[in-house]
């Protein structure tokens, strides 16, 4: 009986075998349609990417960067929903109907005064112009890249369900995800993913950081400081007393934390008692919840400021991140889909190009590194993002790639010498394939699609997402 019951099985076997043999076949084809698909739009994406790198427009500014965009995603089949949130530079371009929906995030904001040429060593564009010291003229596109490839399989019938871009404006300051988020324009995702341009390629395992970022102002009362400063109230006073005390809470805070501030308004004149004072702060830590309560004693510095220089303090919150919320499930299926890519090829040229940007910086001149980083062992790094937010909404699924050399630093000119050329552009095509091999798996496989549910559900049990943002549409700038 034994053995009748075995070779009965042995067929059912062989056909259970050969079917999941197919699945991933089937899956690897379209793995490859998608990697095929972004090869050939490649020019267009570089295009799109080379007029953001010379648009370089800042937080919500971000006006003909934000419309490259969508125009491209509308020309091709997309669904283009424009000024979400409150913000005239955030949209969402959606192609598709029904289960799964996946979303994927791209930015496009640059940072201010740091103009950059193509160039390996320090050389303005535009003297005291803005630079994509972040790479995120690359993000943006990749990531379109990645939707249009998806776009394209469920056009052709090959999946089923909806692909969702969002156009993110403004991370480096407001956070335009944050508000998208408190809006719900993320609720209804199934995954989400997002990348960003780095110095090495890996899914990421390590967390970012999150932040509150806020303005502390001071009230008093002027008078001639020489006639009769008696008769006035510092607000200055405050000021400086404020900043001492952070800095001696510094000797009272975790390793983990960072406090910085710059001083926006610490007077006018020297013979006039000042009136008012402005601090910009930011603090982070690694949890949200030792961040607020690192806040909760800030307040109370300032408060005490305040009172010493007998003067009036006012603390506002005008934005903040969460920490990235890790998907370790998430984070195998990116590494098995980076893995799967042949690496990232430079030229003799790009590796000049690279060792010449580290010895213009002072850093080992290594040229660039194309290796996949192992999934664990990963080293934290300080940085927020509103990503973070997101991350804590849906499931959040996040990659780094190569873009510039080791060493060199981030938020300046090195970065955007890079991003402006081939070795910033291989990275951004790489990223997009990656993503979109990503997505694949994701439409196709609702056993993965439901384990990285099952872990974020389990990391948020209990947990209400509250943004660090006020009540109100979002702080637009003058135009």
């Amino acid at each position: 009986m034994k053995k009748m019951i075995r070779f009965s099985c042995l067929p059912v076997f062989i056909v259970i075998v050969i079917s999941a043999s197919m699945a991933v076949a089937a899956g690897s084809k379209k793995k490859d349609e998608a990697t095929a698909t972004i090869e050939n739009h490649k020019g267009e994406l570089i295009t799109l990417s080379n007029q953001i790198w010379t648009f370089a427009e800042t937080a919500l500014r971000e006006t003909k960067s934000a419309k490259v965009l969508a125009d491209y995603a509308e020309q091709n089949g997309f669904k283009v929903e424009r000024g979400v949130s409150g913000m005239p530079t955030a949209f969402i371009a959606t192609y598709g109907e029904g289960k799964p929906v996946i979303g994927i995030l791209g930015e496009y904001d640059a940072l201010p005064g740091i103009s950059q040429k193509a160039s390996p060593v320090k050389e303005a564009l535009e003297p005291g112009a803005s630079g994509h010291g972040c790479g995120h003229n690359l993000f943006g596109a990749a990531s379109l890249g990645a939707a249009l490839a998806i776009k394209e399989l469920i056009a052709a019938g090959k999946l089923k369900g909806t692909i969702r871009f969002y156009g993110t404006p403004a991370e480096e300051s407001v956070g335009g995800k944050i508000y998208m988020a408190r809006d719900g324009l993320f609720n209804d995702l199934d995954v989400c993913l997002a990348w960003h341009p780095d110095s090495e390629t890996r899914a990421d395992t390590q967390s970012s950081q999150a932040m509150i970022d806020f303005i502390v102002e001071f009230h008093g009362k002027a008078s001639h400081a020489a006639y009769d400063p008696w008769n006035g109230r510092s607000a200055v006073d405050a000021l400086e007393l404020f900043t001492h005390g952070l800095n001696m809470l510094r000797e009272h805070v975790k390793p983990t934390t960072r406090m910085h501030y710059t001083i926006v308004k610490g007077g006018d004149v020297p013979n006039v008692v000042p009136e008012y004072a402005k601090i910009w702060c930011w603090v982070r830590d690694w949890q949200r919840s030792e961040v607020d309560a690192i806040f909760a004693r800030v307040q109370k510095i300032a408060e005490g400021a305040g009172l010493m220089a007998g003067v009036e303090a006012k603390v506002t919150v005008q934005s903040g991140d969460y920490e990235l919320l890790i998907n370790m499930s998430g984070a195998k299926l990116l590494h098995e889909n980076l893995t799967r890519l042949a690496p990232i090829v430079y030229t003799s040229e790009e590796q000049d190009f690279a060792c010449a940007i580290q010895r213009a910086t002072g850093v080992a001149e290594k040229g660039m590194n194309s290796s996949i980083h192992p999934l664990e062992g990963q080293e934290a790094s300080g940085g927020s993002t509103d990503v973070g937010d997101v991350s804590w909404v849906v499931p959040t699924l996040h990659l780094s790639v190569t873009t510039a050399p080791a060493g060199a630093p981030w938020h300046a000119w090195p970065v955007v010498a890079c991003g402006g050329m081939s070795i910033g552009h291989k990275g951004m095509v790489y990223a997009a394939k990656a993503l979109a091999a990503t997505m694949v798996d994701l439409f196709e496989d609702a056993k993965v699609r439901e384990a990285i549910r099952a872990e974020f559900e389990e990391k948020t049990h209990g947990h209400v997402f509250k943004p660090y943002i006020p009540a109100g549409p979002p702080p637009l700038p003058n135009q």
